[in-house]
């Protein structure tokens, strides 16, 4: 009996996935470089935040963390033909201490740079008591 090849070919069934419509852009953050300074009153930070409005800036302090986020937006004129721009939105968290008193945080935001104002705690004041007689 003769030895005989038989060529084994795979054939593989591919389906055409179902396309769907794009729900939400893949985010891409950027860490904004900052300066922190300590003064008498507190410790100032100023971030760098290109491209991003007022309306579009979230800074928050939740469990001794700061929050700095801001989105950005870019109003295209028209239909691009060609583009280099890409748009980044900016995202830092920083651990606060027990020195800054987080109520009295207060921000503003000009020409894209942000500048963040942490006042120290009181320190507890002596107070003499009184000691009265019986």
């Amino acid at each position: 009996m003769a030895e005989r090849t038989i060529p084994v070919t795979t054939t593989v069934k591919t389906t055409e996935a179902s396309t769907r419509e794009e729900t939400r852009q893949e985010e891409r953050y950027l860490a904004p470089p900052v300066d922190i300074y300590e003064t008498q009153e507190g410790l100032v930070v100023i971030a760098d935040l290109p491209g991003v409005s007022k309306e579009n800036a979230d800074i928050r302090v939740d469990n001794n963390v700061l929050t700095i986020q801001g989105k950005t937006q870019h109003l295209a004129p028209g239909n691009p033909v060609y583009t280099e721009y890409t748009l980044l939105n900016f995202f830092r968290q920083f651990q606060l201490s027990e020195i800054v008193d987080q109520e009295k945080i207060s921000a503003d935001l000009k020409n894209g740079t942000l500048v963040i104002h942490l006042p120290k705690v009181e320190k507890a004041k002596p107070k003499r008591i009184t000691v009265n007689v019986a």
